[in-house]
């Protein structure tokens, strides 16, 4: 038996009791299938939750596993070695490498640093050296030694002894915070504060060229006063203290500061260019070849040979009657 259930202009539509209830069961079948599914994921979910110390026990087990995993194949594929961990504050290692920056350069073309560093007699170390030399490289490659170090991990270096830090400070690269309205010099000023304000004895602070964001003679004051600050006294150590900076001045400090030491990136001048070595060295430098350097960027030649003439005079003190450098002759 047929029921009309539509008139069109040219046809008309049956349907039958039989196929009626078709119809019912097929457009109630999405929402049952709906219904279903969320019971299910219920629950699915309500088991999961009743196990869920477990999971979350077996979770930090497979991650505890991972690192540790990853660690060891690190140390092996790298040739890395076991630190020795101290409860005191001194800080060696022999032949210490960057671990990122090691494996971006092709072959073994890396060259290695050591570093001695401790609370008292070697807590600072001035490092001077032109830009490109690998000053930056070296501050961060001692600040990661001692995290891997410290986290249980092999270290890249042929040796280490680590005294254990309570924290690593850094202040390096330059950048100002528009959304807070601050100034590339006033960022830096309030990181430093926050080192000076909360290092120890047990710390360990990397600095690179602080004080470079203002004016000479202010950066040179302040950098010079916060080494100061940084250096222990006979009662009571410092931080030890890695401090990059391309104010020679400072270097006057190890003649009055017996925990200040100077070192610097080793360079080599062939035929007025420059050739990096990347060695750290002990001893401070009076020179930071800013044009050579600028010569490999590839500035215009008037510009490097204006510069050099500038440069002359001002090492020479040679003034017009306004402050402004004479040209060389």
């Amino acid at each position: 038996e047929y029921i009309r259930k539509q008139s069109l202009v040219n046809a008309e539509r049956f349907i039958s009791p039989e196929l009626k209830e078709y119809e019912v069961e097929i457009t109630g079948a999405e929402e049952k299938a709906t219904f279903l599914e969320q019971n299910i994921f219920q629950q699915v979910r309500n088991e999961v939750a009743s196990h869920g110390k477990r999971i979350q026990h077996m979770a930090c087990i497979v991650a505890d596993l991972d690192a540790i995993t990853s660690f060891a194949e690190v140390a092996h594929r790298y040739n890395y070695s076991k630190p020795e961990i101290t409860g005191g504050t001194d800080l060696k290692l022999e032949n210490g490498r960057h671990p990122l920056i090691e494996r971006i350069i092709p072959g073994n073309q890396f060259i290695a640093n050591d570093t001695e560093l401790n609370s008292t007699n070697d807590q600072i170390m001035i490092i001077t050296g032109p830009n490109m030399a690998g000053k930056s490289t070296y501050l961060r490659q001692v600040a990661l030694i001692n995290l891997m170090a410290q986290i249980g991990c092999f270290v890249p270096a042929d040796s280490a002894h680590i005294g254990i830090v309570d924290r690593v400070f850094s202040r390096v690269g330059a950048q100002d915070h528009l959304q807070k309205g601050m100034s590339t010099f006033m960022v830096e000023m309030n990181e430093t504060a926050n080192i000076l304000n909360n290092a120890t004895e047990r710390s360990l602070i990397i600095l690179d060229e602080i004080g470079r964001g203002t004016s000479t003679f202010d950066g040179i004051s302040i950098a010079w006063s916060i080494v100061e600050y940084l250096h222990g006294d006979d009662i009571k150590g410092g931080p030890k203290t890695l401090f990059a900076t391309h104010y020679h001045e400072l270097t006057d400090l190890a003649l009055v500061l017996k925990g200040v030491k100077n070192f610097n990136v080793q360079v080599k001048e062939w035929n007025d260019e420059i050739i990096f070595l990347r060695k750290i060295v002990l001893g401070g430098t009076d020179k930071s070849y800013g044009i050579q350097v600028a010569r490999l960027a590839g500035l215009p030649d008037k510009v490097l040979h204006r510069a050099r003439e500038v440069l002359f005079n001002l090492e020479k003190s040679e003034f017009d009657e306004v402050g402004v450098p004479k040209i060389s002759r």
